[in-house]
Protein backbone atom coordinates (compact mmCIF):
# COMPACT_ATOMS: atom_id res chain seq x y z
CA UNK A 1 0.00 0.00 0.00
CA UNK A 2 1.22 3.53 -0.72
CA UNK A 3 2.19 6.00 1.98
CA UNK A 4 -0.77 7.50 3.82
CA UNK A 5 -2.02 10.96 2.90
CA UNK A 6 -2.14 11.91 6.58
CA UNK A 7 -0.71 10.21 9.66
CA UNK A 8 0.29 10.90 13.25
CA UNK A 9 1.33 8.91 16.30
CA UNK A 10 1.01 9.39 20.02
CA UNK A 11 2.15 7.53 23.12
CA UNK A 12 -0.70 6.64 25.46
CA UNK A 13 -0.20 5.55 29.07
CA UNK A 14 -3.02 3.02 28.89
CA UNK A 15 -3.20 -0.67 27.97
CA UNK A 16 -3.31 -1.46 24.27
CA UNK A 17 -6.48 -3.54 24.62
CA UNK A 18 -8.28 -0.58 26.19
CA UNK A 19 -7.18 1.77 23.40
CA UNK A 20 -8.31 -0.77 20.79
CA UNK A 21 -11.73 -0.88 22.46
CA UNK A 22 -11.94 2.92 22.21
CA UNK A 23 -10.97 3.24 18.53
CA UNK A 24 -13.27 0.39 17.46
CA UNK A 25 -16.29 1.79 19.36
CA UNK A 26 -18.53 3.70 16.93
CA UNK A 27 -20.23 5.73 19.64
CA UNK A 28 -17.07 6.47 21.58
CA UNK A 29 -15.12 7.68 18.56
CA UNK A 30 -17.79 10.29 17.91
CA UNK A 31 -16.64 12.01 21.12
CA UNK A 32 -13.03 12.00 19.96
CA UNK A 33 -13.05 12.71 16.22
CA UNK A 34 -13.36 16.09 14.54
CA UNK A 35 -15.75 15.25 11.68
CA UNK A 36 -17.10 11.82 12.56
CA UNK A 37 -20.23 12.32 14.64
CA UNK A 38 -21.53 8.78 15.05
CA UNK A 39 -22.38 5.51 13.43
CA UNK A 40 -24.20 2.23 13.70
CA UNK A 41 -23.35 -1.30 12.75
CA UNK A 42 -25.28 -2.61 9.76
CA UNK A 43 -27.00 -5.95 10.21
CA UNK A 44 -25.91 -8.61 10.81
CA UNK A 45 -22.84 -6.92 12.35
CA UNK A 46 -22.97 -5.99 16.02
CA UNK A 47 -19.35 -4.99 16.53
CA UNK A 48 -15.90 -4.83 14.99
CA UNK A 49 -15.00 -7.84 12.83
CA UNK A 50 -13.46 -8.21 9.40
CA UNK A 51 -16.22 -7.71 6.85
CA UNK A 52 -18.55 -5.92 9.29
CA UNK A 53 -20.12 -2.79 7.85
CA UNK A 54 -21.24 0.38 9.53
CA UNK A 55 -22.95 3.59 8.49
CA UNK A 56 -21.01 6.64 9.63
CA UNK A 57 -22.35 10.14 10.00
CA UNK A 58 -19.97 13.04 9.56
CA UNK A 59 -20.41 16.72 10.28
CA UNK A 60 -18.38 19.81 9.51
CA UNK A 61 -20.19 23.00 10.49
CA UNK A 62 -23.61 22.92 8.86
CA UNK A 63 -22.55 20.21 6.41
CA UNK A 64 -23.67 16.66 7.15
CA UNK A 65 -22.92 13.52 5.14
CA UNK A 66 -23.07 9.77 5.60
CA UNK A 67 -20.86 6.96 4.37
CA UNK A 68 -20.72 3.19 4.62
CA UNK A 69 -17.52 1.59 5.86
CA UNK A 70 -16.31 -2.00 5.77
CA UNK A 71 -13.91 -3.25 8.44
CA UNK A 72 -10.73 -4.67 6.89
CA UNK A 73 -8.73 -5.33 10.07
CA UNK A 74 -10.07 -6.06 13.55
CA UNK A 75 -7.13 -7.32 15.59
CA UNK A 76 -5.77 -6.07 18.92
CA UNK A 77 -2.92 -4.34 17.08
CA UNK A 78 -4.96 -2.84 14.21
CA UNK A 79 -8.44 -1.55 13.51
CA UNK A 80 -8.99 -0.42 9.92
CA UNK A 81 -11.82 0.19 7.50
CA UNK A 82 -12.51 1.33 3.95
CA UNK A 83 -15.09 4.08 3.50
CA UNK A 84 -17.49 4.27 0.56
CA UNK A 85 -19.66 7.11 -0.61
CA UNK A 86 -22.17 6.70 -3.41
CA UNK A 87 -20.74 3.20 -3.94
CA UNK A 88 -17.17 4.44 -4.49
CA UNK A 89 -14.18 3.85 -2.25
CA UNK A 90 -13.22 7.26 -0.86
CA UNK A 91 -10.78 6.53 1.96
CA UNK A 92 -9.10 4.00 4.21
CA UNK A 93 -8.63 4.69 7.92
CA UNK A 94 -6.30 2.68 10.11
CA UNK A 95 -5.33 2.63 13.79
CA UNK A 96 -2.14 0.73 14.64
CA UNK A 97 -1.64 0.01 18.34
CA UNK A 98 1.74 -1.20 19.60
CA UNK A 99 2.16 -2.13 23.27
CA UNK A 100 5.04 -0.40 25.07
CA UNK A 101 6.39 -0.82 28.57
CA UNK A 102 4.11 1.91 29.90
CA UNK A 103 1.07 1.63 27.62
CA UNK A 104 1.02 1.80 23.85
CA UNK A 105 1.94 3.76 20.75
CA UNK A 106 -1.07 4.63 18.57
CA UNK A 107 -0.72 5.60 14.91
CA UNK A 108 -3.72 6.85 12.99
CA UNK A 109 -3.40 6.90 9.19
CA UNK A 110 -5.65 7.64 6.25
CA UNK A 111 -5.43 7.16 2.51
CA UNK A 112 -7.48 9.21 0.04
CA UNK A 113 -8.96 6.71 -2.43
CA UNK A 114 -11.31 9.09 -4.28
CA UNK A 115 -11.17 9.07 -8.06
CA UNK A 116 -10.03 12.48 -9.38
CA UNK A 117 -13.40 13.18 -11.00
CA UNK A 118 -15.18 12.60 -7.66
CA UNK A 119 -13.11 15.07 -5.61
CA UNK A 120 -15.03 18.23 -6.67
CA UNK A 121 -18.29 16.59 -5.58
CA UNK A 122 -16.86 15.81 -2.15
CA UNK A 123 -15.62 19.40 -1.81
CA UNK A 124 -19.22 20.54 -2.27
CA UNK A 125 -20.50 18.01 0.27
CA UNK A 126 -17.84 18.60 2.95
CA UNK A 127 -16.55 22.11 2.30
CA UNK A 128 -12.95 20.83 2.38
CA UNK A 129 -10.69 21.58 -0.58
CA UNK A 130 -7.41 20.28 0.87
CA UNK A 131 -8.47 16.95 2.36
CA UNK A 132 -4.91 15.82 3.26
CA UNK A 133 -4.22 18.96 5.34
CA UNK A 134 -7.64 18.80 7.02
CA UNK A 135 -7.23 15.09 7.80
CA UNK A 136 -3.76 15.72 9.28
CA UNK A 137 -5.19 18.30 11.68
CA UNK A 138 -8.17 16.07 12.46
CA UNK A 139 -5.93 13.08 13.21
CA UNK A 140 -3.72 15.10 15.55
CA UNK A 141 -6.79 16.38 17.41
CA UNK A 142 -8.37 12.91 17.61
CA UNK A 143 -5.19 11.34 18.96
CA UNK A 144 -4.81 14.06 21.61
CA UNK A 145 -8.39 13.45 22.78
CA UNK A 146 -7.86 9.67 22.68
CA UNK A 147 -4.77 10.01 24.87
CA UNK A 148 -6.57 12.22 27.37
CA UNK A 149 -9.62 9.95 27.62
CA UNK A 150 -7.62 6.70 27.84
CA UNK A 151 -5.20 8.02 30.42
CA UNK A 152 -7.95 9.55 32.58
CA UNK A 153 -9.88 6.29 32.54
CA UNK A 154 -6.74 4.33 33.42
CA UNK A 155 -5.92 6.71 36.29
CA UNK A 156 -9.39 6.17 37.75
CA UNK A 157 -9.22 2.39 37.50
Amino acid sequence: MSDPDAQASITVAAPAHYVYALVSDLTGMARLAQEYSGGRWLSPATGPAVGARFRGTNRRGIRLWTTVATVTDARPERFAFVVRSMGLQVSRWQYDIEPTGTGCQVTESTWDLRPAWFKPLTVLATGVRDRATRNQANIESTLARLKQLAEQATDRA
